[in-house]
């Protein structure tokens, strides 16, 4: 049986109105199926403590804190939250793992509960749970939840963030371009005219988590190469792997000077600023823009479009996905387990997703259909992030291996070699392979 979720009926599986702050927040009509949610008594005694990355638009955080008090009035189970740097949280999960002590539920990266995954609570209950409701789960969602080649959840994806091309019209016309071209060798050349007209472009090169992977995983995937293949087996030290390497050579003198060592916030920085013209981001910089009454025309300046397809003929991207894990050695697993679907259903949900403009785009379907993404065209590009073909260690298993490559920064530091000019493109590929074997042992 399927239902219509409205501002009336909107406090079914989650809290009432008052409770989640939601007053003043009119749901959307999506639909969802009538369904029972998982039997998961809370502990007595609980208390829950949570850790996640920290926001880049404000009401990220704002709402997220709302949707946690909504859950601790509930439920009656006292919930902290900490948000930490998006470098930090890594080393943060790595001792929860290690000593069993720290946070009850990590809302993580994309590959995180692949390295731990002997370690996590199955939460499947609540997964199927929440994808027979809502219309299913994205294919990129699905892949990083599941242990890879089984059908056992290990996490709960909550949401991705995507990052196509952000730029600003009005320079992108004055360097020859109506818009965002689909070729590899067009899109140079734009980026070269808008170095010329003075606005030069800006990608991470530096050990940003989400930036410099999304960036070097693009021209990686857009000239048809890959870390592993479908068997697991390291194949980057390959001709498509040169190819994308020498891209990246010519792409770096189109950028503004230091993109080697940025992390997250600086090309956010950089294009706020007016020092860029284009780059690739979540929907944070735009949202900056359009609510800053001193940069509203900026905004109505800035669009979005996917990245160049190049070789792979559909757009080569990934998504940089929040990727929730409960610990098998916490203390309180139903209030863990209860506290992730709690978060997940729409009085809650939807909430966050709207009040951020979609940053952290939904994993299930059924929130495609959120008013959300009818509102203002310009974030559309952002709507199914999730789904995208592309994952970290793409083509082989999502595993250990695949997390410990994107952990180290294997892929990014070998094109920041090239860009940089400390090495050669066979060089850095060669370089690649060896660090890439240390992990995937042969």
């Amino acid at each position: 049986m399927v239902a219509i979720i409205t501002r009336r009926n909107a406090i079914a599986g989650g809290a009432g109105l008052a409770a989640a702050g939601l007053l003043d927040f009119k749901a959307s009509a999506i639909p969802v199926a009538s369904i029972e949610p998982p039997r998961l008594p809370i502990e007595n005694g609980a208390t829950l403590r949570v850790l996640r990355p920290a926001k880049f638009v404000d009401p990220d955080e704002t709402i997220f804190r709302e949707n946690v008090k909504a859950f601790s009035d509930e439920m009656k189970v006292p919930v902290r939250v900490d948000f930490v740097g998006w470098e930090d949280l890594r080393p943060q999960t790595a001792v929860a793992a290690n000593t069993g002590a720290g946070a009850d539920v990590i809302i993580g990266w994309p590959d995180d509960p692949h390295l731990y995954a002997d370690k996590l609570l199955d939460v499947s209950d609540v997964a199927e749970y929440l994808g027979q409701k809502y219309g299913g789960w994205y294919a990129l969602a699905e892949r990083y939840g599941k242990k890879w080649g089984t059908n056992n959840w290990i996490a709960i994806p909550m949401g991705g963030s995507g990052a196509p091309v952000v730029y600003r019209q009005s320079w992108v016309k004055e360097a020859g371009f109506d818009h965002i071209p689909a070729g590899f060798d067009q899109f140079l050349l734009l980026c070269r005219n808008l170095k010329k007209n003075g606005h030069p472009v800006g990608f991470s090169l530096g050990n940003a988590v989400g930036d410099a992977n999304g960036y070097c995983s693009w021209m990686l995937w857009g000239h048809n190469a890959y870390l592993v293949d479908e068997d697991g087996h390291v194949a980057i030290n390959r001709r498509e792997t040169l190819d994308a390497l020498r891209f990246a050579k010519e792409m770096y003198p189109t950028m503004i000077n230091g993109t080697i060592s940025w992390q997250d916030p600086s090309n956010n920085k950089a294009f706020l600023a007016g020092d860029i013209s284009l780059t690739a981001n979540g929907v944070s910089i735009y949202y900056a823009l359009k609510n800053n009454p001193a940069t509203a025309a900026i905004a109505t300046d800035t669009s979005h479009e996917p990245l160049p397809f190049g070789a792979f003929g559909k757009p080569p991207e990934s998504a940089l996905i929040l990727n929730a894990m409960v610990f098998k050695h916490v203390r309180y697993p139903n209030a863990a387990k209860e506290f992730l679907r709690f978060m997940m259903e729409q009085p809650q949900y939807e909430k966050w997703l709207t009040g951020s403009a979609g940053y952290w785009a939904q994993p299930l379907k059924a929130y495609a259909d959120s008013d959300v993404w009818k509102r203002d065209p310009k974030i559309a590009a952002y709507r199914d992030t999730c789904g995208h073909p592309c994952w970290n260690g793409y083509k082989g298993p999502i595993s250990a291996a695949s997390g410990a490559v994107t952990a180290d920064y294997v892929v990014v530091q070998m094109f920041a070699a090239v860009a940089s000019g400390a090495a050669t493109p066979e060089e850095a590929a060669q370089e690649a392979e060896r660090r890439a074997r240390r992990y995937y042992k042969g």
